[in-house]
């Protein structure tokens, strides 16, 4: 199960002002941010690949369920959350699995977005954080092909790092 980081907290701010209607969390881990929707929306739902995660958040009282990002999705929603693993592949962690998306670290993120359309409302919006580590302009580009977006915040960890939040829509 991923354990709550920056990247959660700094999703979690937005995730409290955004949240509405029908709420789904694509990796909920650890259920930080379905706590936070629950805030604005008494329908939030989670998904997550992991069964520790389904686990915990079901002793939680959240309603989580697995699922390999949308395969085990049904209907749409006004507000999708993707806090993705975005940390391009180190060989040499493979017992943290759960942080990186990808040889470059974006190909979760673009499979995420080659799908989320079919379960996003009309005027539906996703809110979704990644690392500069991921490469910035490639998820841009992943992004654009389908949406806009606007930047909500960056946000410097560390020497290295930069964290992005946006707000997706169409």
């Amino acid at each position: 199960m991923y354990n709550p980081g920056d990247d959660s907290y700094l999703l979690e701010k937005y995730v409290r002002k955004f949240a509405r209607g029908k709420v789904l969390d694509v990796g909920c881990g650890s259920g930080i941010l379905m706590k936070a929707a629950l805030t604005k929306s008494k329908n939030v739902s989670g998904v997550d690949i992991d069964d520790d995660s389904v686990e915990h958040c079901k002793k939680l009282k959240l309603n989580a369920s697995k699922s390999d990002l949308f395969s085990n999705v049904k209907g749409r929603f006004d507000v999708i959350i993707f806090n993705p693993p975005y940390l391009p592949q180190d060989e040499n962690m493979k017992e943290h699995k759960d942080l990186f998306g990808g040889k470059h670290g974006w190909e979760i993120i673009e499979k995420f977005f080659s799908k989320v359309d079919d379960y996003l409302e009309n005027k539906g919006e996703v809110l979704i954080l990644f690392s500069s580590l991921t490469n910035k302009k490639k998820v841009d580009s992943i992004i654009t092909k389908k949406f806009k977006f606007e930047e909500l915040e960056s946000k410097s960890v560390g020497l290295m790092e930069k964290l992005f939040v946006y707000r997706c829509f169409r």
